[in-house]
């Protein structure tokens, strides 16, 4: 299918959602939730434009929600309980995160495990690194670091009363950056090419193993940026629940977005406006009083699932236009 037609697609979706919140509560064009929403969607956007390249590859990575655990339960931990300097802590959390994403594709290429038991593997191993290392108490900045903070927390001014979130501008540098290099460098066509056909791709000389291994550090990367960025968000971070099921929306945005799960398809646009689908149907479904708060989950997988089957039925029917139109030629 035509990723313009994909763009085009999930976007009226996220138009008929908007408007469908928007007449269901006053308080959904409020300015405060609105900052609030995109404030949400650019951190989410972050974690999904890191999935979206290991989709990409064919594979998929749990352990995203955990990463941000272990992030926003480290970085302030070494900050304001250990009292390690700011260079030193950001350092190794950036450190930390690259390693996490080497140690994944090397379990995966090296060792020929599979994509779902290893990050699985990691999702328990770096919540249970997180509970231990914080002694299973919550973690937070309190009155310190109040210019860190402003990564997460300032707005630009845009009118009277309305501001534009910083994380959405950090989201913005990360989409171009991603869009680049997924579109336009060479390196970006390998890693599509081996999501299509990853023994071709070997065969057509692209090192496939070195693609996944970049893949999964990207993926966790951005995961520890965005785990950074919602602590700072939020200011501090239980480590039993911080980051639950984070995974599991960066996915279904990857995917409503237009990444398909057999590999080789997605756009970073795509992506992004499928996060913020995500997001605004979790606000609508917060605000409104049609659907029930606590069904939530409900909502939302059923959503996912319709998007996955019409994704599926129409590239049934392209396939048997094209079928036909082949047989007709």
């Amino acid at each position: 299918m035509n990723p313009i037609k994909k763009i085009l697609g999930i976007s009226g979706l996220l138009m008929f959602v908007v408007i469908l919140t928007a007449v269901s509560s006053e308080s959904f064009t409020s300015a405060y939730n609105l900052e609030n929403l995109i404030r949400r969607t650019a951190l989410f956007g972050i974690l999904s434009v890191g999935v979206a390249f290991v989709i990409i590859t064919g594979g998929i990575d749990l352990s995203i929600g955990s990463v941000v655990c272990l992030v926003g339960c480290g970085l302030p931990w070494m900050l304001a309980v250990q009292g390690w300097p700011l260079p030193l802590a950001l350092g190794i959390t950036a450190i930390g995160a690259m390693a996490v994403g080497l140690m994944h594709g090397l379990l995966i290429t090296k060792l020929k495990l599979q994509p779902f038991v290893v990050t699985l593997c990691a999702l328990l191993l770096y919540r249970g690194l997180a509970r231990g290392l914080t002694g299973d108490q919550t973690v937070g900045f309190g009155n310190s670091f109040k210019e860190l903070r402003m990564l997460a927390t300032y707005k630009i001014p845009i009118v009277e009363g309305f501001g534009i979130p910083v994380p959405c501008l950090i989201l913005l540098v990360v989409a171009v950056a991603a869009a680049i290099f997924l579109n336009r460098t060479i390196y970006g066509r390998y890693l599509l090419a081996l999501g299509r056909n990853e023994q071709a791709a070997r065969y057509s000389g692209i090192n496939t193993d070195r693609m996944v291994i970049l893949a999964y550090v990207i993926c966790s990367v951005l995961a520890g940026l965005g785990g950074m960025l919602f602590v700072l968000d939020v200011n501090s971070a239980q480590p039993v629940d911080f980051g639950n099921f984070y995974e599991l929306y960066a996915i279904a945005a990857a995917v409503l977005g237009g990444c398909s799960l057999r590999g080789g398809a997605g756009t970073i646009v795509g992506v992004i406006i499928g996060a913020a689908l995500m997001q605004v149907l979790r606000n609508m479904i917060t605000l409104s009083n049609v659907i029930p708060t606590h069904i939530e989950f409900a909502v939302i997988g059923a959503v996912i699932l319709c998007g996955v089957i019409a994704d599926e039925l129409v590239k049934r029917y392209a396939a048997k236009k094209r079928a036909e139109r082949q047989a007709a030629g």
